[in-house]
């Protein structure tokens, strides 16, 4: 486990290897919305795996951000209002891909995963453990690509049915 100090010079360790698999088995019903997308569009799921794609990925979005808040909460990140805003911007987000609902939701969430990727690794590269870094990297690409299928996936699912 790597070792990293935060403001107060407090030593801190990186992710452990049960965060790591919780991470990614966060990626599992991104993969069953696609799977009820692609397969279960014939018999009816085609709407259930878009709202789960939605809805997880609201949940998986807001609990991104909280890891700021998280990290004000604990005293290793000073309360300011970009990290108030930081922190709870995905849930607005989420909330936001929640009710826009279809491929218009899917899109935001992934614009939301990958610019909040693109913040943290330009704002917080230093102030965060680089196997955290490594790891939202990873799941960051995860959870875009498996959204961008659900949603070529359920366009082309829904163009079908209307031919």
């Amino acid at each position: 486990m790597t070792m990293h100090s935060d403001q107060t010079g407090t030593r801190w360790g990186g992710v452990s290897s049960g965060a790591r698999l919780a991470g990614f088995l966060g990626l599992a019903p991104f993969g069953f919305a696609l799977l009820c997308v692609t397969l279960g569009a014939d018999h009816g799921y085609l709407e259930f795996g878009r709202q789960l794609a939605i809805a997880w990925g609201a949940v998986i979005l807001a609990f991104v951000g909280a890891v700021h808040w998280g990290l004000a909460l604990a005293g290793r990140w000073e309360w300011s209002l970009s990290t108030i805003i930081v922190s709870t911007l995905p849930s607005v987000v989420g909330t936001l891909a929640v009710l826009l609902g279809d491929e218009r939701g899917i899109a935001l969430l992934v614009a939301g995963f990958g610019l909040f990727w693109l913040f943290e690794h330009r704002m917080h590269l230093e102030n965060l453990p680089g196997d955290y870094l490594a790891l939202r990297r990873a799941l960051t690409l995860g959870v875009c690509t498996l959204l961008v299928l659900v949603a070529f996936a359920s366009a082309e699912a829904t163009a079908g049915s209307i031919r």
